[in-house]
């Protein structure tokens, strides 16, 4: 059995953070052929659910780079790795130091909630009026989180140099992790993303192919975070607008992701 997985942002994705037509009709044609695909991202589900809703993606999704297992025949969670008090007070420190907001993520049930400190900066209140607040998260101040929470990741944004700074400081980190990269709101700014680095997408696939046999795991991805389930598939591949360790690190390197790279791969490998 094949069973696929795709990243989102930078592959499966264009750069408008869409599904295009031709991708989706592909999408349909791996359905029809029953070849079995799924997604594994960095993305919480709460930003990842909506782009891939209206696409079946029926097997589990992976979210939060392996924190977050959600399957959407039961809508059942499974949770690991989650980060703990100590870390998020590490975390909140070295934001508050920066004058940056993190952004704790946390599941409570089927519900997401983000809790944070009052927004310092005009991209930050942009991200909560544009994004967080057209959403079904629920926003509530940092002072209401229980330590009790499961807190899946925090995530913050801000000038390139001052994110960089704080990526650099978090992964000198024996516990955790962060990725960061370029914000679609401009040249000048990055988000990071922080997580237990015990998590990883490889670590949430592999549970995966025990769970559903398969037999071929197929991967595709662009970034770091990547790397751990191209360590372990069969066939991984990255597209041409990858970081070039992840194209050394691929089976191959195909078409670029705002040029549906991975769909015209995809048709020309199943003949669909």
């Amino acid at each position: 059995m094949d069973l696929i997985f795709f990243d989102l942002d930078g592959t499966l994705l264009n750069s408008q953070s869409q599904i295009s037509d031709f991708t989706r009709e592909t999408l349909a044609l791996l359905r029809k052929n029953d070849i079995a695909y799924t997604v594994a991202t960095g993305r919480t589900m709460l930003s990842a659910s909506a782009i891939i809703a209206e696409h079946s993606f029926l097997l589990p999704h992976i979210y939060n780079n392996g924190v977050t297992v959600f399957n959407p025949q039961d809508n059942s969670l499974k949770l690991e790795n989650l980060v703990n008090p100590n870390e998020l007070e590490f975390i909140i420190s070295l934001a508050q130091e920066q004058e940056i907001t993190p952004f704790v993520n946390v599941i409570a049930g089927t519900s997401h909630e983000v809790y944070h400190p009052p927004a310092r900066h005009p991209i930050e209140h942009d991200l909560l009026s544009k994004y967080f607040k057209r959403t079904d998260a629920v926003l509530l101040p940092l002072s209401q989180l229980s330590l009790t929470d499961n807190i899946t990741n925090i995530s913050m944004i801000g000038d390139s140099a001052t994110i960089h700074s704080l990526w650099d400081r978090v992964n000198k980190v024996d516990t955790l992790v962060a990725y960061s990269g370029p914000a679609i709101e401009g040249n000048n700014f990055s988000w990071m993303d922080i997580h237990h680095r015990a998590a990883s997408k490889g670590g949430a696939v592999k549970q995966l192919k025990q769970q559903l046999g398969a037999t071929n795991i197929i991967c595709f991805g662009d970034g770091d975070n990547d790397l751990s389930m191209f360590e372990l598939a069969d066939e991984s591949y990255a597209p041409d607008n990858a970081k070039q360790a992840i194209k050394q690190a691929a089976s191959e390197v195909i078409g670029h992701h705002n040029e549906d790279g991975i769909a015209k791969f995809l048709r020309q490998r199943f003949n669909l």
